[in-house]
């Protein structure tokens, strides 16, 4: 099991590389590999006053900093195609937000920069749906692979850097909820599964604007999946998730990430023993 984990937006540089100082301590002394994963904007808010981030520009960086400093490989998400390129540079994997998970221009150019694409299934989007997904990416990849200082991604075959991340899917309104059968589903497709633990417990749009969330419910959910069978866990990791400008209600606190990932790394364990 990997782990994609970090503060949802880039709110500063300080704060960015304490996090990620302190999930890669974490990470190495429990024995779980980690991808740093931090948005330098999000496109998608409920409300136009709400905040967004630092920018592309700042935002990376930022990540190149992170980068350049721990070592870590980079995930972050795009919105717009002309994003891709630029943010190649720094990233080795490009994340496609959910509600963005059926566009075909953006889902290609991300694919053509050679660099991983993790492709969030849309809470609107049933398990089988994201083979339309796959397909455009594999029509346009290359077949070679990107240079990459990591060898966990240099070693990937061109069908493993097409990663599927469940994170639940919509209920009705404000609710989401996850089916574990999706975890199944999509594995029959070849591609690495993620299991987003921390929008998965999202509350969408049910506080006036703003969504909510129940982080207590993390790590039930995140025990499931790893019970069914995963290849990767995501969690938005924040030193301070109720003063956080994103994801304030279902970021996990920094503070509690270790005994969260001695959980995962045991459920992880015994979903392989056998």
């Amino acid at each position: 099991m990997f782990l994609i984990a970090g503060p949802c937006a880039i709110e500063g540089e300080q704060m960015v590389l304490d996090t990620a100082a302190e999930l890669q301590q974490v990470c190495r002394e429990i024995g779980i590999p980690l991808y740093f994963k931090s948005s330098f904007d999000k496109a998608n808010r409920t409300s136009s006053s709400s905040e967004r981030g630092v920018g592309m520009t700042e935002g990376l960086r930022i990540l190149a900093e992170v980068k350049q400093r721990y070592g870590l490989p980079i995930v972050t998400d795009v919105h717009e195609s002309y994003q891709c390129a630029p943010v190649a540079e720094v990233a080795d994997v490009l994340q496609i937000p959910a509600f963005l998970s059926r566009q075909t221009d953006l889902l290609q150019a991300a694919a053509r920069t050679g660099r991983i694409v993790n492709i969030k299934k849309g809470q609107f989007m049933a398990p089988w749906d994201m083979r339309g997904a796959i397909q455009k990416c594999r029509e346009v990849a290359p077949a070679e692979v990107r240079d990459h200082k990591s060898e966990i991604i240099s070693q990937m075959s061109e069908v493993s850097r097409i990663w599927l991340t469940e994170r639940g899917s919509s209920f009705g309104y404000g609710n989401l909820v996850v089916d574990m059968t999706s975890l199944v589903r999509m594995r029959e497709y070849g591609c690495p599964i993620v299991f987003d633990a921390t929008h998965s417990v999202q509350q969408p749009s049910s506080q006036q604007g703003i969504t909510g969330g129940n982080r207590e419910l993390v790590p039930p959910l995140m025990r499931a999946a790893l019970a069914v069978g995963i290849d990767g866990l995501f969690l938005e990791v924040h030193p301070d998730p109720d003063h956080a400008i994103s994801d304030a209600a279902n970021q996990v606190r920094l503070s509690d990430i270790r005994s969260i990932l001695t959980q995962a790394k045991a459920f992880d364990e015994l979903a392989h023993a056998n």
